[in-house]
This record gives C-alpha cells, sequence and structure tokens, in this order.
C-alpha cells in the first residue's frame, strides 16, 4: 500500500492555493455566479483532483484527501473568527460599495463587481435611484445591503437616544 503522506501534502497545497486565487478574483454571492464562474468552478475541481489524490484513485486516498479539506476547512473558519488581520487579509468582512450616491470605484473592483451589478441589487431591493442610496455594503456572504438617505435620516434620532427604538432611557 502506498504511503499516504503525498496526498496529505498535496492537498492541503492546493487547498491554502485556491484559497489565495480565489481571493485574489474577487467575490459574489452564489446566486450572482455567471455560467463562466460556475464553469471555472467545476473545471477548478476537475482540474486539481488527481494532483490532490497523487494519481491515487484508491478510497483510502480519496477519504485523507476529504478529511484533509474538511479539517482545513475547519481551522481556517476558527482562525478568521479569532483574527481580524486575516479576515481582511482573505477579504472576508463587509465592503462599502456606494456612498451617498456615489459608487466607490476601487471597492468595486477589489470584489470584482460592475456597477451593473451594484445598480441591479438596488432596483431587486425596489430602490428607485442610485442618488437615493446613502450606503450600499457587500456584506461577507455576498449580499447586497441598500440603506436609503430617507431610512438612514429616520434611524438618526433612535441612535443618538442609544438605539432604544425610540424610546428614552430612563
Amino acid at each position: 500500500m502506498r504511503s499516504l503522506v503525498p496526498v496529505a501534502i498535496h492537498t492541503i497545497c492546493i487547498y491554502l492555493f485556491l484559497i489565495v486565487a480565489l481571493r485574489l478574483i474577487g467575490r459574489r454571492l452564489t446566486g450572482q455566479l455567471t455560467v463562466v464562474d460556475l464553469t471555472v468552478i467545476i473545471l477548478l475541481g476537475s482540474a486539481v483532483e488527481t494532483a490532490m489524490v497523487a494519481g491515487d484513485v484508491s478510497l483510502p486516498a480519496g477519504l485523507v484527501s476529504a478529511g484533509i479539506l474538511l479539517i482545513l476547512n475547519r481551522l481556517l473558519t476558527l482562525l478568521v473568527v479569532r483574527s481580524k488581520r486575516l479576515r481582511h487579509l482573505l477579504g472576508i468582512g463587509p465592503v462599502l460599495l456606494v456612498q451617498n450616491g456615489h459608487f466607490l470605484e476601487d471597492h468595486l473592483r477589489r470584489v470584482g463587481l460592475s456597477e451593473a451589478d451594484v445598480l441591479e441589487a438596488i432596483r431587486e431591493r425596489e430602490k428607485a435611484d442610485l442618488s437615493d442610496v446613502r450606503f450600499a455594503v457587500m456584506e461577507p456572504d455576498g449580499e447586497i445591503n441598500v440603506i436609503t438617505q430617507q431610512h438612514f435620516a429616520e434611524a438618526q434620532p433612535d441612535l443618538k437616544e442609544g438605539g432604544s427604538g425610540g424610546k428614552k432611557k430612563r
């Protein structure tokens, strides 16, 4: 029986490579993936499968590779929760896309979105016009949340009173 150490080493290397490569490419909500994005993801899986198991297509090699991937993913999740710096490096966190009705071009480029993508998200939330948008934020899961000028203005008195839902603290 062949050693499974190469399988573990290859799996770790490929996992780290893909995390870095996908971070550099940008992020989108799964529902926002285009046919090209989906094709690339499927082809990535196919392209790295043989290298991950070091050519060993036995059941033990597959189990070791799958186990390593699950462990690495869990470890990365734990590290991200504990490290603000790692969250920043991996681009995990909210990203401001629109501020006071204006696109933040460098932020759009960083997350791989176009102005058209953001305008579509604004329309999906039944917001009429970009000038009505105080903030549009891409959340870590890829969802875009929109805060209108009106909603922001209405929330201000609540914030000044300590966020008590408009009720004064006693």
